[in-house]
């Protein structure tokens, strides 16, 4: 019998061996910058480092941002752990507080609240969008909450007068905003807007913009003093210091930034068209991404289809559920227009025959 599939623990870190199309993993498949691999030809420096991260990284992240110094960023373990401490910084004082996510969300951020010892509470999307009277309805009773733009997994970034009802609101409230940048290198509508105030946590990563996912560095960056000193204070019980050979290959990388990210925008744009085009074209109903590298695609008993298209055509996606979104599934479109053509051809073939069933 198949087993059953449950989680996106059952897809990470699986192959695309023996003809399987993964449109699953949020892994970007081109090559980290050129000067990232020449730090390993003489890279000697094993040993512990600065909990908060190393100078020279932290004083490069802080000319991307205005007024920040070097002092207003940690250097973490990916997104994954920025994100954990960010919000243990912000519980630590008021567990069984109510935390807002919109909807659909990341699959990691309701457990990630829920670890927190907070509370998760949600607001629904609108055509991908905040809605932002049903936002400060939900918010108001909230300690902090999350915004994603471009989002995973929908791939919609939110409006700019939006953001700035969302600062607003939540400065007069004293609400905190955890703002997930992963993936701010990736728009396609209009350049990032970031968010400000005195209690906004930006989260963001190496893992996207320079494909290093596997090296595990992200950052926490945030004016709030407090918040980062509760921050290097748990980090040096927890993971202590981030990789010091990824911190050296992540400031390698940024020394590329311009030319780097604008070579593979071109890219990303080219796979989001043939993506999003195929998926229209098939009769699939789903948001025209504006930024990362994810449709949201509407199927009739997603479940099923997920198993159908792994089991029967060796495609992988994810379970919508997964995101608070059970009427769909998510594709990745991280991966070569190639195996894009191929996938989106199996998809059509799986929509002829077997989801004529359903």
């Amino acid at each position: 019998m198949q087993p059953r599939i449950t989680s996106p623990a059952f897809f990470i870190g699986r192959g695309e061996g023996d003809g399987l199309i993964s449109f699953g993993s949020g892994q970007p498949d081109l090559p980290p910058p050129p000067s990232t691999y020449k730090v390993l030809e003489h890279f000697r420096e094993f040993k512990y480092g600065l909990v908060q991260g190393e100078e020279k990284l932290r004083a490069a992240l802080a000319k991307e941002y205005p007024f920040a110094v070097p002092e207003d960023f940690v250097i973490t373990n990916g997104a994954s752990e920025a994100i954990d401490l960010a919000l243990r910084a912000i519980a630590k004082d008021a567990p069984g507080s109510k935390f807002l996510l919109p909807r659909p969300y990341y699959y990691s951020y309701p457990h990630n609240v829920s670890l927190t010892w907070m509370i998760p509470a949600y607001t629904d999307l609108v055509d991908g969008k905040i809605d932002i009277e049903s936002f400060k309805r939900e918010a108001a009773s909230c300690r902090a909450v999350l915004i994603n733009s471009p989002s995973n997994p929908t791939g919609t970034v939110q409006e700019v007068e939006t953001l700035k009802q969302i600062e607003e609101f939540c400065e007069e409230k004293g609400i905190y905003i955890v703002s997930d940048e992963v993936y701010k290198d990736m728009i396609y509508v209009r350049s990032n807007y970031l968010l400000h105030g005195k209690k906004v946590i930006t989260v963001n990563s190496f893992s996207k913009t320079y494909a290093m996912c596997g090296l595990r560095v992200g950052y926490i960056y945030s004016k709030n003093r407090e918040i980062i000193e509760s921050v290097v204070e748990m980090k040096s019980h927890t993971s202590m210091n981030t990789s010091l050979v990824g911190q050296a290959m992540a400031l390698a990388a940024m020394e590329e930034k311009s030319s780097y990210v604008e070579s593979h925008a071109a890219i990303w744009r080219e796979r989001r068209d043939l993506m999003y085009t195929g998926m229209k074209k098939l009769g699939l109903d789903l948001w025209e991404p504006e930024g990362a590298f994810y449709v949201l695609p509407k199927f009739k008993n997603p479940e099923r289809a997920m198993h159908d298209l792994y089991y029967n055509y060796k495609i992988i996606t994810y379970n919508g559920e997964w995101f608070g979104a059970p009427d769909r599934l998510r594709f990745s479109y991280a991966l070569d227009v190639a195996k894009i053509e191929e996938g989106l051809k199996r998809v059509g073939e799986f929509l002829k025959k077997e989801y004529l069933t359903y």
